[in-house]
């Protein structure tokens, strides 16, 4: 009998190799694939020193990175039959893996597939050659195209795709064809943001020396809107600010991570959650790789105070569809703070960016744009 999802939990790999450094990431990656071979060991061996201490249950595990379709067949394999192997899984689990449209063959996917892979997250950014080479994207526009079409003849009915707005010169009009193209092959789900600008990345040395101009914040609203809009429209759930999915098709690792349920993370730079304390992977493959070797963790934690947790909780909750509960918080923190609350609400209820609901409030559409000021203003 499969347990209740009070005792289940997520696992993410992240997978830190990239062929190219897109100019707007700032994640952790390298373009050199060199110790590819060592980490992949050293993940599984992470795998042995965390699964015998962990009784839940997995219900999603997540590839993202860095680029998870650079993995060879062997290394893919290591990692999913430690997983299989270390803990105990549900059920036809959720397994998702990331891939760039320059990686996706018939051949590969056959192979994903086989592995038990049965979700894909498409990184294809945009439809447009110009925005791929703004980028600094890997792939052409005919790739991402020819990558949705082989997912599906292979027999893909769940995957994802990102597309990125907001960036300097995309017009509306080439926003809309975007979206126009992603409803076209009828997507499952959808994952999109706005292009920000992050530190130690290219993109923002381009700006600050004046190679390329900032991005507008209004014609990025302008644009979260029109996708909103449109999505909604064609009969999708505007389920997460940035997600949105067919009714059935939401993605259930991202929503345990709204949900505040725990999570493990593997590999260098990865993020764990064990419902009181966070702890992340040291963001550096060979120390990462060495200190796994030697048989020890090199991570940082931060124990969470119950108050810092209701923070996260209003936070995360209030980004979802169905937004926060005034039930979750009495249960969980009591009803002094539910209180408290409530009495900071009705500013923004008349702004209209905040509507209540059965058993709480939610933001509305352009309160949606004003997500984390609501959220910190909300903060006990």
């Amino acid at each position: 009998m499969l347990q209740t999802t009070d005792n289940h939990t997520g696992v993410y790999f992240h997978i830190p190799f990239c062929k190219k450094a897109c100019h707007y990431c700032n994640f952790h990656f390298s373009t050199s694939i060199q110790s590819k071979a060592e980490l992949t060991e050293a993940i599984v061996k992470e795998i042995e020193m965390i699964s015998g201490k962990e009784s839940r249950l997995i219900s999603t595990i997540y590839f993202g990175g860095g680029t998870p379709s650079l993995l060879l067949r062997k290394e893919l394999r290591m990692i999913l039959d430690k997983t299989k192997s270390s803990f105990t899984l549900i059920e036809n689990p959720e397994i998702t893996f990331e891939v760039n449209p320059d990686d996706v063959t018939e051949l590969m996917l056959q192979f994903w597939k086989d592995q038990g892979i049965n979700r894909l997250s498409i990184g294809i950014q945009s439809f447009r050659d110009e925005d791929l080479k703004w980028m600094n994207r890997a792939h052409q526009s005919t790739q991402a195209v020819d990558a949705i079409k082989l997912a599906k003849a292979v027999g893909f009915d769940n995957y994802s795709i990102d597309l990125i707005y907001g960036i300097p010169g995309l017009s509306d009009e080439a926003w809309i064809e975007n979206i126009e193209k992603a409803l076209a092959f009828e997507i499952p789900h959808l994952s999109a943001y706005a292009l920000t600008v992050e530190t130690k990345t290219a993109l923002k040395t381009m700006i600050e020396n004046g190679k390329i101009a900032n991005v507008d914040e209004d014609q990025q609203a302008r644009q979260f809107l029109i996708l909103s809009d449109m999505m909604i429209a064609a009969g999708y759930e505007h389920y997460e600010i940035s997600n949105f999915a067919k009714p059935g098709m939401r993605s259930k690792h991202n929503t345990s991570y709204w949900n505040n349920i725990p999570y493990f993370g593997f590999g260098p730079g990865a993020h764990s959650f064990d419902g009181k304390a966070r702890y992340w992977n040291v963001s550096h493959n060979s120390r990462y790789i060495e200190a796994i070797e030697q048989g020890s963790m090199a991570f940082e934690k931060e124990l969470l105070t119950p108050l810092q947790l209701l923070n996260e909780y209003i936070m995360t909750s209030l980004r979802t569809m169905e937004g926060t509960s005034f039930k979750t918080i009495i249960q969980k923190w009591g009803e002094y703070y539910a209180t408290e609350i409530s009495s900071k609400l009705q500013n923004w209820i008349n702004l209209g960016y905040l509507n209540l609901n059965n058993d709480g409030f939610c933001l509305s559409r352009e309160g949606k744009l004003f997500a984390d000021g609501i959220a910190a203003d909300l903060f006990c």
